[in-house]
């Protein structure tokens, strides 16, 4: 599989927008946004780990377009997606005196680009917003798709909006200065579309997974382009996860209850959740007659050949329970009528949504996996 194309659109009528993709390109931000916004100012929200590597010269990069910028910069994390540190954002841009032609500039990982695209979708009813996001886990998700908010004590991202970008920027130079776990991480999704509808990359990715993890920037480029036209496809198909967007959430529902009995802390990323997530899945539909137990194995190989997780091992789930899981799982955002919308697989390639998952199946493969992870651990 090879991709020559730098640029990938997003088909969302007036909202749509393009995905520009390649090593060195925030060297052309400023030529890249100058045309999209109303007005030569921005605020650049980043945060603590990012803000050492890439604000200064994003900064230095937009003023030679005569665009001028401030920042703000919060601390890292999954526990930034606060309520507090929500309100906290909100009141720093608006002392800066903003106008409705200001535009936020998210410049960091998933957690930033969800946190200022909540606040562009809400500060003075609504103004633009661009992403530049500097983890392989936002470059081939979170930062495409227009899905934004934050997380609250019920449970992950249940506060938000849709609310589009007018431009997704992802230099792939930016990967190299990640640490191999948030790379791993990341990797997770890739691995999910793949396993969604296209067994032919899932095949790739057994080839190339090592080496792109490694450091070859063709490999990550070309991962990376094929993970967001398989998003932008579906996104352009199902804007606000109606129907077939659903879809992107394989491993999801199960990987959001891990994080949300682990804390949203360093414990257990996102993309680790992901991981574990999907493995559950597959097992689960393997042990409900769905997939064959080969597809799980073969699944489960290629994570654990890459050193992700793929079980519970290491985590604190001495006390956990298949009710407490569930209980988690209840408060998904795809829950309708009492029913969870679970992403179910046929195999690889081969996802399908399901509302009639029964609680006593359920119940029993968590009681199965939880006891199987107790005595390893």
């Amino acid at each position: 599989m090879t991709t020559k194309q730098n640029t990938l659109p997003v088909s969302l009528g007036e909202r749509s927008y393009d995905i520009v993709c390649g090593p060195g390109v925030l060297e052309q931000a400023g030529t890249l946004f100058a045309p999209l916004l109303k007005s030569k100012r921005v605020v650049i929200v980043t945060d603590r780990n990012v803000a050492p590597l890439y604000l200064d010269k994003l900064i230095k990069v937009l003023a030679t377009a005569l665009i001028q910028s401030e920042s703000v910069i919060l601390p890292a994390g999954e526990a930034t997606k606060s309520i507090s540190c929500f309100e906290g954002l909100l009141e720093d841009i608006l002392a800066m005196g903003i106008e409705r032609g200001t535009t936020l500039i998210a410049l960091g990982g998933g957690v930033i680009g969800d946190i200022t695209g909540f606040a562009a979708s809400t500060l003075l009813r609504g103004i633009d917003f661009i992403q530049v996001p500097t983890t392989l886990l936002s470059q081939v998700d979170s930062s495409v798709g227009g899905k934004t908010g934050i997380n609250a004590r019920a449970g992950k991202n249940l506060i938000g909006a849709f609310h589009q970008p007018r431009l997704v920027l992802i230099d792939t130079l930016s990967l190299n200065s990640l640490p191999k776990r948030e790379l791993l991480a990341g990797y997770a999704e890739v691995v999910k579309y793949g396993l969604i509808g296209d067994r032919d990359f899932f095949g790739w990715l057994e080839k190339n997974g090592q080496a792109l993890i490694d450091g070859d920037q063709d490999l990550r480029r070309d991962a990376i382009l094929k993970s967001c036209a398989a998003k932008a496809d579906v996104v352009a198909q199902d804007e606000k996860e109606g129907g077939v967007r659903a879809l992107l959430n394989l491993g999801h529902t199960f990987g959001h209850a891990l994080e949300k009995e682990c804390g949203y802390g360093g414990d257990l990323l996102h993309g680790e959740a992901v991981s574990i997530g999907m493995v559950m899945a597959y097992e689960y539909c393997a042990a409900q007659g769905f997939c064959s137990v080969e597809d799980v194995a073969r699944l489960k190989a290629h994570l654990s050949s890459l050193g992700m997780p793929v079980d519970l091992s290491g985590l604190p789930c001495e006390d956990w329970t298949a009710e407490l899981l569930m209980k988690h799982m209840m408060k998904d955002k795809k829950v309708k009528n009492g029913k969870v919308t679970f992403i179910l697989v046929r195999g690889i390639g081969e996802a399908f949504m399901s509302s009639d998952v029964s609680d006593a199946s359920l119940e029993s493969y968590l009681d199965d996996l939880l006891a199987r992870s107790k005595a390893r651990n």
